[in-house]
């Protein structure tokens, strides 16, 4: 009897390890849910739903179908809402709230990789305002989130540069929360209290050239930051990248999948961008925008650094990144980033 009692759980044992073996996807959840944000910047995401190249790799990988959810979210701070929630799986937003959230939650959020490089402007309608030295009480500063979003910690960085470290936070009480196409229309309205716009790519180039011309550029992030920079991002926590590793791998090469698309097809991605927001933009437009040699979509962070020293020296976040990789999963650990 005590013979076939080992006997038997033996068996038990070797029959659960086969159970395990043999359903390693069964761990790994079956629906996962993203979400983006508006503009351009965004075409790798939109890409990426519009091809099903998440569906795509998922399956390449032995995890059979699963259900993609996106969502569309207006700025960083509704993002990382999302994402701390739990209502979201992996979330986009500008490198700075990524920061930020890295920073509050020690580590524990992190990102898969950016996906663009592209220049933010400060336009205004103000003919005063040529320099941010110009700004006053007078003007309001239009961006998704004060304070947090990546327009928002462009301006503290250009404000400290031009005033001094400690008056990084000066212009912070001209800022004003609003979704980019909501901004857009109010600066080119003239009947708001927005004179200024801190955004990126197509609002940036539709402001500048709508008709008659009222609008111009103050400020250009690369001239802030020394060069080109990271934009935005796709981030997660480390809990959902440990628990679906396969799930995580597959969005990570849906995402380098998407961007390759664009980069060799950009007219057939200008168009696929035409329908899918259905903006008033002409294609030549998006293409020009596209194959703006200022703009890039990569995988490879660039001047990430810059954006975290800073925002440890001015007390945005109490712990500092080793280096950029800190930020980052593995997956794009062996690129040239910075």
């Amino acid at each position: 009897m005590h013979n076939l009692k080992n006997a038997t759980m033996l068996l038990a044992m070797l029959a659960g390890l086969a159970l395990g073996s043999a359903q390693p996807a069964a761990a790994e959840v079956t629906e996962v849910r993203l979400a983006r944000q508006y503009g351009l910047s965004y075409l790798p995401l939109i890409v990426m739903e519009e091809r099903k190249l998440i569906e795509k790799h998922a399956k390449a990988a032995g995890l059979g179908t699963i259900k993609v959810t996106w969502s569309t979210l207006g700025g960083g701070a509704p993002m990382n809402e999302a994402l701390l929630s739990n209502s979201i799986d992996f979330v986009s937003a500008g490198v700075a709230p990524m920061i930020t959230l890295w920073a509050k939650t020690n580590g524990a959020v992190k990102a898969v990789a950016p996906f663009d490089a592209s220049p933010l402007y400060l336009n205004s309608s103000n003919p005063a305002v040529r320099t941010i030295r110009d700004l006053s009480d007078k003007d309001r500063i239009a961006l998704p989130s004060p304070k947090l979003s990546i327009q928002a910690v462009v301006l503290q960085m250009a404000t400290a540069k031009e005033f001094g470290q400690e008056q990084y936070a000066r212009l912070d009480r001209l800022t004003v929360a609003m979704k980019h196409p909501d901004a857009m229309v109010a600066l080119l309205s003239g009947k708001s209290e927005i004179t200024a716009h801190l955004t990126g790519p197509p609002f940036s180039s539709q402001e500048l050239e709508a008709r008659p011309p009222r609008i111009h550029k103050v400020l250009d992030s690369y001239d802030v930051l020394g060069g080109p920079h990271t934009f935005n991002v796709l981030y997660g926590t480390s809990a959902f990248h440990q628990k679906n590793p396969r799930v995580s791998a597959a969005v990570f090469s849906a995402l380098e999948d998407a961007i390759a698309i664009i980069n060799r097809d950009k007219r057939a991605a200008a168009e696929l961008y035409i329908r899918v927001t259905r903006t008033r933009e002409s294609l030549g437009d998006v293409l020009a925008l596209l194959n703006n040699p200022q703009t890039s979509y990569t995988t490879t962070p660039q001047n990430v650094t810059k954006f975290s020293s800073f925002m440890y020296r001015i007390g945005t976040i109490k712990s500092k990144p080793r280096d950029w990789k800190d930020l980052f999963f593995p997956n794009v650990h062996a690129k040239k980033g910075s």
